[in-house]
């Protein structure tokens, strides 16, 4: 059988494409952390459509908007970042991504808040505020914790739903405004958080001006992303998507930081999203000691050459690599006549399936828990979402693991479904089990 290639489906898209000169008002030229200018781009995914913007059925010809998604290196601040910036209104207006789906997050952020309340050292009435609060997941532990909890959630839809639920939420982009309004109200915060949020924003700078006017002078400011030291060395390229504009190292994030009058005390690794940081930052001058986990992973990744080029153009030969194989095992197998299902329809599958050139005639559904998914379609590759019950009439031969990061609380929901699929987990390494 003649191989695949992820650059095939790459060129396909090009050729649908009008001009480079049509997302000439999206690329970014200097660096968001640091003004600087930006180098040429390093990783070339190609025209993709937005991760999570997941069409109608009824949509299924309505041609998709596509943007470049491609990677680039500071030279100065050493942050990676996407070459083009789609604006966040087209990307958060009505958001299909909910935190509380599955039972590892509600476990990781019951977890997560429990460790702030330690660190506040019992203060009573303290004063959580939460950035891109979503469904309101957070805002409910830290409420269990005994917080006075706030969220500030652009997407309209996500805000309607916390606060039905008793979650306090303010539906707007954490601007000025939002600033003032808490603190009219509330005051000034003892905790404002950013989990998953901090690499979504292209104007970070005003985001930490406002944090540090928002914030006590002895509070906390807490952020959680995807490592990209991770995403390097375990190949997840399927993080990388319009939504995440940001690829964050320590030593990225502790320039822009200082910057804007902030110093990181303390770093925890966690496995959440194949590997993400938590990041425990004061405002210089603050009451928390420095933790020697920040020496570490500055000293680690100047060691593994995260200043350099090369790390990250080797990585891109690895994506090239891994994608071919994952596209090549797909075709395999349909020529053996198997049938495949997804599981899972995480923002990430949308960047695989694009990538690896997975579409309908090859992948027959993808099942996913979230009710907003499901009788949507794949973006791009326009594979149909159901629930998963649909697996009760509908047996598979092979369920791609799309949302890899929920494997084992997946593989228990296959057993439970149906017996004798098999599961194929795309990353880091492609492997059945």
């Amino acid at each position: 059988m003649e191989k695949l290639q992820p650059s095939i489906h790459r060129q396909k898209l090009r050729s649908q494409a009008r001009s480079e000169i049509e997302f000439s008002k999206f690329q970014k030229t200097k660096c968001r952390y640091c003004d600087n200018g930006l180098e040429e781009a390093f990783l070339d995914l190609g025209l993709s459509p937005l991760a999570n913007s997941y069409p109608q059925v009824f949509d299924i010809e309505k041609e998709e908007f596509l943007c470049p998604l491609r990677l680039v290196k500071c030279p100065i601040c050493h942050l990676i970042q996407l070459t083009h910036v789609v604006p966040p209104q087209m990307m958060f207006s009505n958001y299909l991504y909910v935190s509380s789906t599955t039972q590892t997050f509600r476990d990781h952020f019951s977890e997560y808040a429990k460790s702030l309340k330690l660190k506040l050292k019992k203060k009573r009435n303290a004063l959580a505020v939460d950035i891109g609060s979503n469904d309101g997941l957070l805002l409910s532990c830290y409420q269990r914790e005994g917080m006075k909890a706030i969220g500030v959630e652009p997407a309209e839809n996500l805000s309607k739903l916390a606060n039905e639920s008793g979650l306090t939420t303010i539906n707007r982009f954490f601007d000025v405004e939002a600033v003032k309004e808490i603190i009219g109200k509330y005051g000034r915060a003892d905790i404002v958080s950013a989990n998953n949020v901090f690499a979504h924003i292209d104007d970070i700078q005003s985001v930490l001006r406002n944090v540090n006017q928002l914030l006590e002078d002895s509070g906390i400011f807490v952020i959680e992303f995807p490592y990209l030291v991770t995403m390097i060395e375990d190949l997840l390229f399927d993080m990388i998507y319009h939504e995440h504009l940001s690829y964050i190292s320590v030593l990225s994030l502790s320039y822009v930081l200082d910057r804007f009058g902030f110093r990181i005390f303390e770093i925890d690794y966690h496995p959440a999203h194949g590997g993400s940081l938590r990041v425990f930052i004061q405002k210089i001058g603050g009451p928390y000691a420095v933790d020697i986990s920040v020496e570490k992973y500055l000293e680690a990744e100047a060691l593994k050459g995260y200043r350099g080029r090369t790390v990250y153009e080797q990585f891109a030969s690895n994506v090239e690599r891994i994608g071919a194989e994952i596209a090549n095992y797909v075709s395999e197998l349909k020529s053996k006549e198997y049938s495949i299902a997804g599981y899972g329809a995480p923002a990430k599958a949308t960047t695989l399936t694009n990538f690896c050139s997975l579409n309908r005639e090859q992948i027959d559904f993808v099942v996913d828990d979230n009710p907003l998914k499901q009788n949507r379609l794949v973006p791009g590759t326009k594979i149909p979402i159901v629930p998963s019950t649909y697996f009760i009439d509908h047996p598979t031969d092979y369920v791609i693991i799309f949302a890899w990061n929920f494997e084992q609380e997946i593989l228990q929901k296959l057993k439970k479904l149906k017996s004798g699929i098999r599961s194929i987990i795309p990353l880091p390494e492609l492997r059945v089990v």
